[in-house]
C-alpha cells in the first residue's frame, strides 16, 4: 500500500493539508494538555489547524489547473505542504508573529517546492509517522489523567453541608505575590508600606502578621485553599501544580458549593484570564471575563482586564442574596521566572516595588468603594504567595536553601480582614495559613465551631530539583519554623 502511495501519480491535496496540521495538533496537545483540554479547544484545533488546511489545499490544487497557473501546479502542493506544517509548528512554540522566522519557513518551503517537489509524498509519509508518535503521547496523557485519583480532595466532615447563621457578603480580594507586612521591613525588600497599613487600620482591618503560604504558586496555592485540603503537587516535580487545578478554583469546590448551597450569589473578577485559558466550566454566576475574551493560543497573561468598574456594577445590581466574590489582582506578582528574563535579583526588586505601589491603589479604590456600598462587608485580602525578592528568578527557588530570608521571600503572605461590626472571633489565632481560611470563616459564619476540629496543618510546602534528591519538602512547620523535611507520598496522601 505504501509503496502504491509512494509511486502512482494520483493527487492528494486533502491528505497533504491533514498531514501539515495534524502533527503540529498533537506535538501541542503533548506538552500543553492542561493548557488544551476542553472540547472548544479540540474543536478549534481541528477545524482551524486541519479541517481548514485541508480544504485550502484542494482549493488551490484546483485553482492551479488552470491555463494560467499549468506551469506552477506541480511546486503548489509542496510548497503549502511544508509552509503550513512549519508555519503552524512555529505558530505552537512561538504564538506571536515571528517575521523572521516566517520569512525563513517561506523560503525553505519554496526551495523545497522547486528542488525538492517530486518528494512531497515522502514528506506526507514522514508527517503522518510523526503523528503516530503524537497519537501515541497523547494517548498516555490521557491514560494518566483517567486514572489519576483524587482522593486527596475527600473533606474529614461535612464542612460541605455547612449552613451559615450569619450571611454578610463576603469579598475574596487576592493580590499575587503579595508577602506579609513585616517581611516588608526585611532586607531582601526593605520597603516603607505605612500609608496603605495605615489606609487598613483606619478602615477597621485586623492584619495577621506571621502568616504565610502553603504552596509557591498561584495554582498550587488556590486549589488547595478553596478544597481546604492538602495537595502536595500530587508529588509531580514536572509541573509542580496540582492536576485540574483550575476546574478546582473556577468549576467546583466545596468553598463555591457551600456559598451557593446558603444562597449566595457569586461573582468571579480577575485582571487575567489565567485561570480560564483551559476553558473550565464557569462555576460562578457572574465572570468580568467571558470566554469569549480568552484566547485558544496564548502566551503570558494577556492584557490587564477591570476588575473595578466590574466590581461596582455588581454592587449596583438589582440581586437581593447575599453576595461572595473572588477578586484576583495581577501585582505586585513575583519576579521574573528565568533566568533568561530575569535583570537580576536588585533590578527585580525594584521593579516588585512599584507593582507594589500599583496594588496597594487598586485594593484602596475597592475597598473604598466596597465600604462606601457595604460597610458591614466581610473582605480578605489574602495573598497566594510570596514575590520571590532577593533570587534573580523564580526558578532558584526550585534549589535547595538554608537561608531563611529565602524561604520567608517565597512563602511569606499577607493576610488582612475586615470583620463585619469589627467583630472578631477569639479563634481568629488560628489563621496561619490558606489551607484553614475557609474553614476558619464557614466556623465564623455558621457559629459551630466543630469545624475546627478538622484543620488542616499549617506547614508550607516546595519541589525542589537542585541541591538535595529531588521531591517535596516541608520549609515551615505548623508552629511556622523554618526547616527542611523530605515528604514521602504515602505520608503525605
Amino acid at each position: 500500500m505504501l509503496k502504491n502511495f509512494l509511486n502512482n501519480n494520483k493527487e492528494y491535496p486533502v491528505l497533504a493539508g491533514i498531514s501539515a496540521g495534524l502533527y503540529p495538533v498533537l506535538f501541542y496537545y503533548s506538552r500543553n494538555f492542561d493548557m488544551s483540554k476542553s472540547w472548544e479547544h479540540l474543536l478549534y484545533f481541528t477545524g482551524v489547524f486541519i479541517l481548514l488546511p485541508a480544504l485550502a489545499f484542494l482549493i488551490f490544487h484546483r485553482l492551479s489547473k488552470l491555463v494560467i497557473f499549468k506551469p506552477y501546479q506541480k511546486y503548489v502542493l509542496p510548497f503549502l505542504n511544508l509552509f503550513t506544517f512549519l508555519f503552524i509548528l512555529k505558530t505552537f512554540v512561538f504564538v506571536p508573529i515571528e517575521r523572521k522566522i516566517i520569512v525563513g519557513i517561506f523560503i525553505v518551503s519554496l526551495l523545497f517546492a522547486i528542488f525538492l517537489y517530486r518528494h512531497l509524498k515522502k514528506l506526507i509519509v514522514i508527517e503522518l509517522l510523526l503523528a503516530l508518535i503524537g497519537i501515541f503521547s497523547v494517548s498516555q496523557i490521557i491514560f494518566q489523567k483517567l486514572t489519576y485519583s483524587d482522593t486527596w480532595k475527600q473533606q474529614p466532615d461535612d464542612i460541605e453541608n455547612v449552613v451559615f447563621k450569619k450571611k454578610p457578603n463576603v469579598y475574596f480580594i487576592q493580590p499575587d505575590g503579595y508577602v506579609s507586612f513585616s517581611t516588608l521591613n526585611d532586607d531582601f525588600y526593605n520597603v516603607g508600606n505605612n500609608a496603605f497599613e495605615t489606609f487598613l487600620e483606619t478602615t477597621n482591618f485586623k492584619t495577621y502578621p506571621d502568616f504565610h503560604t502553603n504552596y509557591k504558586s498561584t495554582l498550587a496555592s488556590n486549589s488547595s485553599a478553596f478544597m481546604m485540603k492538602h495537595h502536595y503537587y500530587d508529588f509531580n516535580l514536572d509541573k509542580q501544580e496540582v492536576e485540574n487545578a483550575r476546574e478546582i478554583i473556577i468549576s467546583e469546590n466545596p468553598v463555591l458549593n457551600a456559598f451557593k448551597s446558603n444562597g449566595y450569589e457569586t461573582y468571579f473578577l480577575s485582571e487575567t484570564y489565567y485561570f480560564l485559558n483551559n476553558r473550565p466550566k464557569m462555576g460562578y454566576d457572574h465572570s468580568s471575563i467571558p470566554y469569549g475574551k480568552v484566547p485558544f493560543l496564548n502566551k503570558g497573561l494577556g492584557e490587564v482586564q477591570p476588575v473595578l468598574e466590574p466590581l461596582k456594577r455588581y454592587l449596583s445590581d438589582s440581586i437581593q442574596t447575599p453576595k461572595f466574590f473572588f477578586i484576583q489582582i495581577l501585582k505586585p506578582a513575583h519576579i521574573n521566572t528565568t533566568a533568561g528574563s530575569s535583570q537580576g535579583a536588585a533590578v527585580e526588586r525594584e521593579k516588585w516595588i512599584e507593582r507594589l505601589k500599583e496594588s496597594n491603589e487598586l485594593m484602596k479604590n475597592l475597598i473604598i468603594e466596597i465600604l462606601d456600598k457595604d460597610p458591614q462587608a466581610l473582605i480578605i485580602l489574602m495573598a497566594d504567595h510570596g514575590g520571590f525578592v532577593g533570587l534573580n528568578y523564580t526558578g532558584e527557588g526550585d534549589t535547595k536553601t538554608e537561608n531563611i530570608a529565602i524561604k520567608k521571600s517565597i512563602f511569606s503572605t499577607n493576610l488582612t480582614i475586615h470583620w463585619p461590626k469589627n467583630e472578631v472571633p477569639e479563634y481568629d489565632s488560628k489563621l496561619k495559613t490558606p489551607v484553614n481560611v475557609f474553614r476558619i470563616l464557614f466556623t465564623y459564619l455558621s457559629g459551630n465551631e466543630k469545624y475546627l476540629q478538622n484543620l488542616q496543618a499549617d506547614e508550607s510546602y516546595i519541589c525542589l530539583t537542585g541541591g538535595t534528591e529531588p521531591g517535596v519538602y516541608k520549609y515551615v512547620d505548623g508552629s511556622g519554623n523554618y526547616v527542611f523535611e523530605k515528604i514521602e507520598p504515602e505520608k503525605g496522601k
